[in-house]
């Protein structure tokens, strides 16, 4: 795996001193608001070896972002595979989680332009999609500046929630190679 750069980020493999600052990010209310829970350190810990096992698995996926400048690690951004089943899966998603003293800075729309030219160019995929339930507009407007596209025939229910659950309904984006 490759690490990433931009003008203010580094997007890098996993460190053992990453997990206690991820973990207080999956247990703030703030930064997991559009998600069902939040993350114990057991639950975050395990994430963390989920993430891994991807990048051993495909050689890519959800990079640690850390600052350029100072060196903090604030979140993740990068690519990941669903691991459930829906209209558009088999996939490979983009995805980011950033510290919420991080938001609005442009840090995810930047790292996020790192992984799709490396999506496009380095890893050779026609297609990236991303997802989120549509109250989550920070992370929509992200997609949009990525050039990313919403047909609202593509929204589905995610499959791991059940019925009746107030964040069922996912919007999904698309991007192409092409495009």
């Amino acid at each position: 795996m490759a690490d990433l750069h931009t003008e203010r980020l580094l997007l890098r493999h996993w460190r053992d001193a990453d997990r206690e600052p991820f973990a207080r990010m999956n247990a703030d209310p703030a930064v997991m608001e559009h998600f069902p829970a939040l993350l114990t350190r057991a639950e975050s810990d395990a994430a963390v070896g989920w993430i891994e096992a991807g990048f051993a698995d495909r050689g890519y996926g959800l990079w640690a972002a850390e600052l350029r400048a100072t060196g903090e690690f604030i979140g993740f951004v990068g690519l990941s595979v669903p691991a459930f089943h829906a209209h558009f899966t088999p996939c490979v998603e983009i995805g980011w989680r950033l510290a919420a003293a991080h938001w609005g800075t442009g840090l995810a729309t930047e790292g996020a332009r790192a992984v799709v030219r490396q999506a496009f160019e380095v890893i050779g995929l026609n297609e990236i999609v991303s997802f989120t339930v549509p109250a989550n507009l920070r992370s929509r407007r992200v997609m949009e500046k990525l050039g990313f596209t919403h047909d609202e025939r593509d929204d589905f229910d995610y499959p791991n929630l059940s019925p009746g659950h107030p964040m069922r309904k996912h919007v999904l984006y698309r991007l192409s190679k092409s495009s």
